[in-house]
């Protein structure tokens, strides 16, 4: 097993690993050798669409109807921006899983003493919290939307998701990629009918996918557009995309490898491109509405609900809402399980039983859950999601930074080490993303 593992050479890696990512559905879905492209390709369709989840989680909604009810369009160029970023950081997950034949977890315990993967290790598990906090207190919202259950009682509902996710993996890992793809079209289809009864102003909406020096100088904006990165690009999912590629029986050849590259990159490509369509449906959303209507200070997933029916003038808006809400949850439990699962076997090198992993994650995040309903109510949740997605955007260095190294050394992954232009390209993202961060941590000090 270890010499499968590794790279072409053998070389560039510290230690090797002997056990493959998510070991019960690696190389498990099969992958016709022959036959036409579009075939294979349906073959690898899937893993994309998970990690697409990650893009449109609960977290997300709340920073984009923050900045669509605040500023317009203004800030769909974040959106544009973040959504590239994912594509290109997203590519190089690929890269290095079918390259090495680790997640990133595994990666960066191979690669760095032992002290360095334990912080790094420690920085990931924080993100896998700051995400299923925002999934926790999505889901609660959804369902008291929806059925009228208290907040308190629907955070403590969400520990029994992990019933749902152990039925999808026993059936198989197609099964689990049917179940997210399934909630993916339900959403797509709620927010662009909410859109069309909307009837957003579409040349203000262009404009917005245009950059403005405003995002950088207002310190409330750049607040806002770092939420919608962390939102966007998120720690976990490139641990999460490392893994799950490797479910994928693609070959052990160089050739197969690099069919296999193309292939992966075109799923995670076509899947983040319809993040960006209900991500920017998100924003155009909360600014054809509340921004319009002049209610600008909407950061509260329930206020946003109740203010629809009357801006939009249908109380079908607020229910496909709601439906969309519950859906984003239910999707952003199963991947964060997978990502979670993957941090701790890959970094720790031990394997624990998945409802065990889950429930572990999840009582940390309702107890913070829980408090803030407690102390806050109803209201808190939103700036709680909010803060929860500026928390990710802080831990992203610390997951891309690795990322582009590994990807850029050729003895790590021989033949297939980054071209010189994407790795410029990965660089220059990671080193936007931790100047974003400097900033507003500036901005913060001086008040």
């Amino acid at each position: 097993m270890a010499d499968r593992l590794q790279t072409p050479d053998g070389a560039g890696w510290r230690q090797a690993s002997d056990v493959p990512s998510l070991a019960d559905v690696f190389r498990s879905v099969p992958v016709v050798a022959g036959g036409s492209w579009l075939r294979r390709l349906i073959a690898f369709l899937g893993p994309g669409f998970l990690v697409s989840v990650g893009y449109m989680d609960p977290g997300n909604w709340a920073t984009s109807i923050a900045g669509g009810a605040q500023f317009g369009y203004a800030l769909l160029f974040v959106a544009l921006l973040s959504n590239v970023m994912a594509i290109l950081l997203q590519s190089l997950c690929a890269r290095l899983a079918i390259g090495s034949g680790r997640d990133l977890a595994q990666a960066c315990r191979d690669a760095f003493p032992k002290p360095v993967a334990a912080v790094l290790w420690v920085f990931a598990e924080i993100a896998i919290i700051a995400t299923d906090v925002a999934e926790v207190v999505g889901t609660a919202i959804g369902l008291n939307l929806l059925f009228g259950i208290p907040l308190e009682i629907g955070v403590i509902i969400t520990a029994l998701d992990v019933f749902l996710i152990l039925l999808l993996q026993r059936l198989g890992f197609r099964w689990v990629e049917a179940f997210v793809l399934s909630l993916l079209a339900v959403i797509f289809a709620c927010f662009w009918v909410q859109i069309a009864m909307a009837r957003p102003d579409w040349a203000g909406v262009i404009a917005g996918f245009a950059p403005t020096r405003e995002i950088v100088g207002n310190p409330q904006m750049l607040y806002l557009a770092l939420g919608i990165i962390g939102a966007t690009v998120m720690p976990h999912n490139l641990y999460l995309h490392s893994g799950i590629v490797q479910t994928r029986a693609y070959g052990s050849s160089l050739a197969e490898k690099k069919t296999a590259l193309r292939l992966a990159t075109t799923d995670s490509t076509l899947a983040l491109m319809l993040a960006l369509l209900i991500n920017a449906g998100i924003l155009i959303l909360a600014a054809a509405t509340f921004n319009r209507a002049g209610h600008t200070t909407v950061t509260d997933i329930g206020d946003a609900h109740t203010m629809l029916a009357p801006l939009v003038g249908s109380l079908l808006a607020p229910k496909l809402f709601a439906i969309a809400l519950l859906a984003c949850g239910l999707n952003s439990t199963v991947t964060a399980t997978l990502a979670g699962q993957i941090v701790m076997e890959g970094f720790l090198n031990i394997r624990l039983a998945a409802w065990l992993r889950r429930l572990m994650t999840r009582a940390v995040a309702i107890i913070p859950a829980v408090g803030v309903i407690f102390l806050f109510g109803a209201a808190g949740t939103g700036k709680l999601l909010i803060f929860s997605q500026v928390v990710l955007a802080f831990q992203l260095p610390f997951a891309v930074v690795p990322l582009v190294l590994f990807t850029a050394n050729r003895k790590k992954l021989g033949a297939l080490v980054s071209p010189l232009w994407l790795t410029l390209l990965c660089a220059i993202v990671a080193a936007i993303i931790i100047a974003l961060n400097i900033k507003l941590v500036w901005d913060l000090l001086l008040g």
